[in-house]
């Protein structure tokens, strides 16, 4: 078992600067603060970090789900018996991006969505926050059912030729791939309709909507296959490791490899 490793703020600046975060970029970060081993300051030293890193002319994005906020019956409560779902769906709270926390995104996200100056969307299940630059374009007018395409956070950073900044933590957790998913065709391609308790003039109400299923089983091949093409940089943090990749050359990459290998 590896030795627990200590980490201070300076490692995490030289971790960043030798990945190729730079300033004026625009980056959507996907962080696992455990993985990196002892972190001095935790979750502050890192967005602290991010943030000067890119400085003023720059976005840092993450992601803010709150993927509890859909209808019981999808399974999203299955640690809770099933006979206790239609009390969850009456009492759970509606999605108030001031307030509502976020759902496994980690503890680097979860303080960056009340961070000073940082903005969150609308989606009440899928929401993403941004500091910066371009935080208001990236968050606005974030659509029920296109969670992760074309006019989502997700599509926004595809135009602004945005950076994917990976801390600690797998392709898995890279949302990005979602983009190819929207973008890509194959057989099993579908969509569904799903439900969350959102605010309509102060009224707490279950909305429905229809969005294409999120399939993310493949993202570690895929995440496999796109570091053999040498696209990828990295650095050693801590106990962990950071990968940096711009997101067109995932997104482009990963649209192809869907397309050959997904039924």
């Amino acid at each position: 078992m590896e030795e627990r490793k200590i980490v201070i703020p300076e490692d995490i600046k030289t971790a960043l600067k030798e990945v190729g975060v730079r300033k004026g970029q625009t980056v959507m970060v996907h962080t696992s603060l455990s993985s990196l081993g002892y972190v001095c300051g935790g979750a502050q030293s890192v967005i602290e970090a991010l943030i000067e890193s890119v400085g003023c002319e720059g976005t840092i994005m993450m992601p803010t789900q709150s993927w509890k906020n859909l209808d019981p019956q999808t399974g999203v409560y299955w640690q809770e018996p099933e006979e206790w779902w239609p009390v969850i769906r009456e009492y759970i709270p509606a999605y108030d991006k001031r307030i509502t926390p976020t759902n496994t995104m980690g503890a680097v996200s979860e303080m960056f969505r009340q961070w000073p100056r940082t903005l969150r969307s609308d989606h009440p299940a899928r929401s993403v926050a941004a500091w910066g630059h371009y935080a208001k374009y990236l968050i606005e007018n974030h659509d029920l059912s296109d969670i992760f395409g074309e006019s989502s956070p997700i599509g926004r950073l595809y135009e602004l030729d945005g950076y994917v900044l990976m801390i600690g933590v797998g392709y898995d957790k890279n949302t990005s791939l979602h983009l190819a998913d929207v973008r890509a065709e194959y057989p099993g391609k579908h969509t569904v309709t799903e439900s969350s308790a959102i605010l309509v003039d102060g009224k707490r109400i279950w909305k429905s909507y229809e969005t294409l299923a999120v399939d993310g089983e493949d993202f570690t091949a895929i995440g496999e296959a796109f570091e053999q093409t040498g696209q990828v940089r990295h650095a050693a943090l801590g106990n962990g490791v950071l990968s940096m990749m711009k997101q067109k050359t995932l997104v482009d990459f990963a649209v192809e490899w869907i397309e050959k290998n997904r039924k």
